[in-house]
């Protein structure tokens, strides 16, 4: 299955990278960002608006600051963009200015918001809960599927395990699994993954051939001063390091990366 998010198709032939920051912090951050990341190769950005943070006292995102922001980026670049909604009340609200909604592993269960987007018909990124069985989260997509709304794309994040060395455990069983047992595109957050920058460029080339149909993936010009999830960014350079060398693994696969 093919899901046209914007100007692009996911879950095709071609390997679709989406990336950016985990939050729009300023006009210069993201303007900066996009225009590298499309240099680089990627064909779609992410970017926050609002952040589900663990702590209330976190950066929670520019909110509606964000949206004069997007829409020059957006000009600049001619890319689109997929950004999360955490509350029914955003869909109405960003839907001028995104080409896909985001669902967060915290979000997964929420069944009232995936009703809601199942009755929309701009593509959803179903993030895996972290402590998610396969089989919730494919249940979960059937909730925006029985809607009428067949835009739906899998995204693995990480799921929570004994193992404390990284944030989370990449789970690729899931991704072949889920290719192989549903007709929707999967992509793989190799960030929220691991939470940890070095390690992402091999779990971008890992996910490549297990199968993924993409990746999505965090950069910043400055990782260091992120108001969030800094130390699971890549550099602009290392993320562009690391689309050069994606596109040996995927040529080895005879598959390309979609480009904007």
């Amino acid at each position: 299955m093919v899901v046209q998010v914007g100007n692009i198709q996911i879950g095709g032939p071609q390997f679709t990278v989406i990336a950016g920051p985990c939050s729009i912090e300023s006009e210069n951050q993201f303007m900066t960002t996009a225009l590298a990341v499309k240099t680089s190769g990627a064909a779609m950005l992410r970017g926050g608006i609002w952040k589900m943070r663990t702590s209330a006292k976190a950066f929670q995102g520019l909110g509606i600051e964000a949206f004069d922001i997007i829409k020059k980026v957006k000009a600049a670049t001619g890319l689109g963009l997929v950004s999360e909604v955490t509350d029914v009340r955003q869909i109405e609200e960003i839907a001028h200015i995104v080409d896909g909604y985001q669902i967060g592993a915290r979000n997964m269960h929420n069944y009232s918001l995936l009703k809601e987007l199942g009755r929309q018909p701009k593509p959803v990124l179903l993030k895996r809960g972290f402590s998610a069985f396969i089989d919730e989260w494919i249940k979960a997509a059937d909730y925006v599927l029985a809607g009428g709304n067949e835009n739906v794309i899998l995204c693995e994040r990480g799921i929570r395990t004994f193992e404390t060395a990284t944030r989370n455990t990449l789970d690729l069983n899931a991704v072949v699994y889920a290719k192989k047992h549903t007709q929707l595109p999967v992509i793989v957050d190799p960030s929220h993954a691991v939470g940890i920058a070095e390690l992402i460029p091999q779990l971008c080339y890992a996910s490549a051939a297990a199968g993924a149909d993409g990746l999505i993936i965090e950069a910043h010009p400055n990782p260091a001063q992120a108001l969030s999830d800094g130390p699971q960014a890549l550099t602009l350079e290392t993320f562009d390091k690391t689309m050069k060398q994606l596109e040996r693994v995927l040529a080895a696969f005879d598959r390309r990366l979609q480009k904007a």
